[in-house]
């Protein structure tokens, strides 16, 4: 066998049209283009997107994202955080206060990172269920 000599096996490939050879070839004139009409246009189909004149996917749905408004009023405070504060019972104004929580928060959770190593009492804060933990380890508390 010799790479000069392979060809596909018989029947496996078939001739392209030849569009456009005259009356005989049985596409010639429209070259099975039909008349008139888009289909019949050099370059005229619809572009990406388009549903028949239908208003398209992307302009039906709206173009804005979710914003919550809580979020703007709610902080975490990281575990390592709270034994900076110098003092024992911590309120949510006293973090406002120490600059860990911005000044129009309404709501803050004490969450697991890091470590604590000082008894605090958390008075109006809330807390995840590891930092509750890791808070009642050291002999701290929290009160609702």
């Amino acid at each position: 066998m010799r790479l000069n000599a392979i060809k596909p096996a018989a029947g496996s490939k078939s001739a392209g049209k030849r569009v456009g050879r005259g009356i005989g070839a049985g596409l010639g004139k429209t070259c099975g283009r039909g008349h008139t009409g888009q289909h019949s246009r050099s370059g005229g189909y619809h572009e990406v997107g388009f549903e028949g004149g239908q208003v398209p996917l992307q302009r039906r749905l709206p173009k804005f994202g979710f914003h919550s408004r809580m979020a703007r009023y709610s902080a975490e405070v990281r575990l390592h955080e709270l034994g900076s504060l110098d003092v024992e019972t911590i309120t949510l104004q006293s973090l406002i206060d120490a600059d860990i929580v911005p000044q129009g928060t309404k709501k803050a959770k004490v969450i697991l990172s890091g470590e604590l190593s000082k008894a605090v009492s958390l008075q109006g804060v809330a807390a995840t269920s590891g930092a509750r933990a890791a808070i009642e380890a050291v002999g701290g508390k929290i009160e609702a």
